[in-house]
């Protein structure tokens, strides 16, 4: 879940209140945890930290191997899936609303901007690949509305590849990022979504996506989609020079749907 760092959806604010703290953010720089997604009832996921901060390893590899095309990575964190894409000399955009995640993603030679989901754009609708690693299909609480915003980015017939829950759940939650060593270290409340591959496939399905493939790799699953939406005799694909022009950091008024420009 690399991408739920900054505001919750509904939040008007340009500069969230927890831009001063913001333990997301210090786990990047230190390049680890301990961070936890934490549940308004107490419950406490771990984060990956150390993880993310490393080199792709091979499950991502894996996953890396299946895209095509323009690849957009979605909450792209510290930037390892971009940072690989870019050396093999793919056309790649990370976004994420985490000014340190976008940071170290430049760092490592990864197109990137800071820039909600539900914010425009670069390549809206040629995009051929979205990736939702890393938990990420759970940003902004609604699958069912962020399967609709990467329909509309991806191209006709564009491959989504998402990174479901390893238990059959289909959660929507009040959650808080914290690092249980300081108390003074926790985010904004903010929502967030589990989903495994059941729900996933199922909400997918209604929505019209057709299913390509599913898989799990090292105790880690995924799914793959394809949009049904129908082709533009106009659109082209994401050109790689207009995405690298395009990295300039900016805030995020919020992580929640906006009419594009």
């Amino acid at each position: 879940m690399r991408g739920a760092t900054r505001a919750a959806p509904g939040r008007s604010s340009a500069d969230p209140a927890w831009e001063a703290s913001d333990p997301y953010a210090a786990a990047l720089r230190s390049g680890h945890g301990p961070l936890f997604l934490r549940r308004a009832d107490g419950w406490l996921l771990p984060l990956e930290v150390e993880r993310w901060c490393a080199r792709a390893d091979a499950v991502d590899l894996e996953v890396l191997d299946r895209c095509e095309g323009a690849v957009l990575d979605v909450g792209c964190g510290p930037g390892r899936l971009v940072a690989e894409l870019a050396a093999r000399g793919r056309t790649v955009l990370g976004i994420d609303v985490s000014e340190a995640a976008v940071t170290r993603t430049v760092r490592l030679g990864g197109p990137s901007l800071r820039r909600s989901v539900f914010e425009p754009l670069p390549g809206e609708g040629r995009w051929d690949t979205v990736l939702l690693m890393d938990g990420n299909v759970g940003i902004g609480g609604d699958p069912r509305a962020l399967l609709a915003r990467v329909a509309a980015l991806l191209a006709p017939g564009g491959l989504l590849i998402a990174e479901t829950a390893p238990a059959d759940i289909d959660e929507r939650a009040q959650v808080q990022l914290v690092d249980v060593t300081d108390a003074r270290a926790a985010g904004d409340p903010f929502p967030w979504a589990r989903i495994g591959t059941r729900a996933l496939l199922r909400r997918a399905g209604a929505a019209g996506w057709r299913t390509a493939g599913q898989w799990t790799s090292d105790g880690r699953r995924f799914v793959a989609l394809r949009s049904s939406r129908p082709a533009s005799s106009s659109a082209e694909p994401p050109n790689s020079t207009a995405v690298i022009s395009s990295q300039r950091v900016r805030k995020p008024s919020a992580d929640s749907p906006v009419t594009p420009a």
